[in-house]
């Protein structure tokens, strides 16, 4: 069986480098040798002489400047007789090398009058390829710290270019899907997701420091639940089984919980069988944590808390510029209740509307379907009207608190007795630029309770709501054998990052975001 050449095979580009790529290794030259040590980075050197003299370039050519090694991506070069200037570029950014007719080596290239090092250099190797360099670091007369080369290594022969240097990687499906030449063409990019590292170790160090044990739970489930989403189906074939990516981490964590581990945390990947949007990916990451005797109000300072230290440690500030204002993340945030929030913002009293009132303002909206907001029962109409009218104006961080017990069936119910009779439940959903950034419960740990509203559930799926929670009886199993008093949270990661890095879109976030075909 054959398999059609590679469109890239016929490529021009391509054919020259495979030819010099071939004349290398007639030269008796390894294009591909398995190791080299770096000493340091460009960012290290050049900010280790930032402002300080280095000596000039016939200290460095007689030994007499900091020796280092150093290893990239060669990006420009440019010949200029007796000596070439090029510029490499790693994981840390970029800085100028200089080599000499007379005293820069090549690693295993032989001895020959025709072919001298930095011919070697400017007629085999190409923009991308990787190299290895030894020498001295000096400052030219124009003031740039440079290192001068006595010995480079070639690391690694490309055969494919990057993308032109001027008109770049600009199309953004292309830049998504081919995330390597995103990163070495455009270095704000990586800063986004050296924040993101950074943003996760900080989460990991604060619930440490919270005694918070972090866990790992099932990807693959027999039974899905914690949300009402749709999710991926595949089969394992030795069990003959049908399984489900996970749509939360919630079960899991909860039943750990029930076995004694107080404090858990996880984040981990989450699948949703759903659309594509700014700030929807089908796979994406999220962080659940469950602290047993906390309720909903432990959890709200423990949220915040967590917003405060990261804009501290990231920004430095908790006061932050966006389009849409400055926001503040200090704690403590503003607390509203749902109900009050549709009065505040959206002059509409709830509890005044009959369920047909409340549905005669949805319609008029003309952005729902129509259907849901006919079939939907009040505390759902009171959940869509927050949406409407009221959450795109919570730029201030805001805990919205108290909702109808239609939106979750997972959460207790309201201990105050007026609450608990209007059908309200302790939860609460953070939000922040009008973009909802976290999802709390105080737990419900009535395994009857439990029990009847999945059941209630499971009718609505069996009447059509793909998205409605299966019946889960292993996890009513689990609570009758006696779940403490408990408070979860989660928390999209992706979501987070976009807020402290102002990323426009999920997508500018996650390293291969999940595309179309026409992308």
């Amino acid at each position: 069986m054959s398999f059609p050449e590679p469109e890239y095979h016929h490529h021009e580009e391509y054919r020259n480098r495979l030819a010099k790529l071939h004349e290398i290794r007639n030269l008796g030259i390894d294009p591909y040798p398995a190791k080299f040590s770096p000493t340091t980075t460009a960012h290290s050197l050049l900010h280790k002489y930032e402002g300080k003299e280095t000596g000039h370039f016939e200290d460095a050519e007689a030994g007499r400047t900091e020796h280092a090694a150093l290893a990239g991506r060669l990006i420009l070069f440019r010949s200029m007789g007796k000596n070439a200037f090029a510029h490499i570029q790693d994981s840390t950014g970029r800085i100028q090398l200089m080599f000499n007719r007379d005293l820069t080596k090549v690693e295993d290239l032989p001895a020959s009058d025709e072919l001298t090092p930095i011919k070697f250099i400017e007629k085999k190797l190409d923009l991308g390829d990787i190299i290895g360099v030894e020498g001295y670091v000096f400052r030219t007369q124009k003031g740039e710290l440079t290192l001068f080369v006595t010995k480079m290594t070639l690391l690694c022969k490309s055969l494919l270019p990057l993308p032109d240097k001027h008109s770049g990687l600009v199309d953004k499906g292309m830049r998504y899907r081919k995330r390597w030449l995103d990163l070495i063409t455009h270095p704000e990019v990586v800063e986004t997701f050296r924040l993101r590292s950074q943003i996760v170790r900080l989460i990991r160090d604060y619930f440490k420091e919270s005694a918070f044990m972090e866990v790992e739970t099932p990807i693959l489930q027999n039974i899905y639940g914690g949300a009402e989403a749709r999710p991926f189906t595949t089969e394992i074939n030795a069990l003959h089984q049908t399984m489900y990516l996970r749509i939360a981490l919630e079960i899991s964590l909860k039943k750990l919980i029930i076995g004694g581990m107080d404090r858990v945390f996880e984040i981990g990947k989450i699948f949703r069988n759903e659309g594509i949007d700014r700030t929807h990916n089908p796979e994406f990451t999220m962080l659940e944590g469950y602290a047993a005797y906390w309720d909903y109000n432990d959890s709200m300072v423990f949220i915040e808390n967590l917003f405060e230290k990261i804009a501290l440690e990231i920004l430095g500030t908790t006061q932050v510029t966006f389009d849409q204002g400055t926001v503040d993340f200090k704690a403590p945030w503003k607390r509203l209740s749902m109900k009050d929030a549709i009065k505040l913002y959206g002059k509409i009293d709830v509890d005044i509307l009959s369920d047909e009132e409340m549905r005669a303002i949805l319609l008029e909206q003309k952005t729902l379907d129509p259907k849901e907001v006919k079939k939907s029962p009040r505390g759902l109409l009171i959940s869509m009207l927050f949406e409407e009218f009221a959450e795109k104006h919570l730029i201030q961080p805001h805990h919205i608190i108290d909702h109808p017990i239609e939106t979750t069936p997972l959460c207790k119910l309201h201990r105050e007795p007026k609450l608990r009779d209007e059908g309200l439940v302790e939860r609460f959903e953070s939000f922040i630029l009008g973009t909802e950034i976290c999802n709390s419960y105080t737990e419900l740990n009535d395994p009857e309770l439990q029990r009847a509203l999945l059941v209630r559930q499971g009718v609505a799926r069996l009447g059509g709501d793909e998205e409605a929670h299966p019946l889960d009886e292993e996890f009513i199993e689990a609570i009758c054998q006696g779940m403490p008093p408990t408070s979860g949270f989660g928390i999209g990661i992706d979501r987070l990052v976009m807020l402290f890095t102002k990323a426009l879109s999920i997508r500018d976030v996650i390293y291969f975001p999940i595309m179309r075909p026409e992308e």
